[in-house]
C-alpha cells in the first residue's frame, strides 16, 4: 500500500508541475514570445507542438495522429503502471525512474486530448557542443527517466557480476 502510494505520487507530482508550467507560459507569453533566462544559452519560447517528441508526426492526417500520438502512448502507459504496480522486485531508482516516464507521459497525452496540440517552451544551445528542440516539463520527466532507467540497469548488472564473482 505505502509502495502504490509512492508511485501514485511521483507520477502525480510529474504531471502537475508540468501542468502547472504549461498554463503559467500560456499565462504570461504571446504565442511564439521568447524570453531570455540564461543570455542565449537558454532560453524560454512558447509554441503549441501538434506532433510528438521536437514535432516528430505533427504532418500526420489526423487517423494516424489518433493512432500513434494517443492510442498508442496511452496504451504503452497503461501496461507500464500494470508493470510496475506488479512487479514488486524493481529497484527504488528504477521505480522512480518509471514514474517519471509515466507522469510525463500522462501529461502530454492529457494535452493532446484537452488542447489537440502539447505547449513546448524550453530551448537550451550551448553552441556546437548542445543544442536541444524547443522542450517542456513533461519531456524533461520522461528523458530524465530515461537515463535513470539506463544508469539504473548499468548499476544492477556490475552489482550482479559483483554478486556472481
Amino acid at each position: 500500500m505505502k509502495r502504490n502510494l509512492f508511485i501514485v505520487s511521483l507520477i502525480v507530482f510529474n504531471i502537475a508541475i508540468d501542468q502547472i508550467s504549461k498554463v503559467l507560459v500560456r499565462a504570461n507569453f504571446e504565442y511564439g514570445e521568447i524570453k531570455s533566462l540564461v543570455g542565449d544559452k537558454f532560453i524560454m519560447q512558447y509554441v503549441e507542438n501538434k506532433g510528438a517528441f521536437l514535432g516528430m508526426g505533427s504532418d500526420m492526417n489526423d487517423t494516424l495522429k489518433l493512432i500513434f500520438l494517443l492510442i498508442l502512448p496511452t496504451l504503452v502507459l497503461g501496461y507500464v503502471i500494470y508493470y510496475i504496480i506488479k512487479t514488486k522486485e524493481l529497484d527504488r531508482l528504477s521505480l522512480i525512474a518509471f514514474c517519471c516516464i509515466i507522469g510525463g507521459g500522462i501529461a502530454n497525452v492529457f494535452d493532446r486530448i484537452v488542447y489537440g496540440q502539447v505547449t513546448d517552451f524550453f530551448f537550451i544551445n550551448l553552441g556546437g557542443v548542445f543544442k536541444t528542440g524547443i522542450f517542456n516539463v513533461a519531456d524533461l520527466s520522461v528523458t530524465t527517466g530515461m537515463i535513470m532507467l539506463l544508469f539504473s540497469g548499468i548499476f544492477n548488472k556490475k552489482k550482479k557480476e559483483a554478486l556472481e564473482a
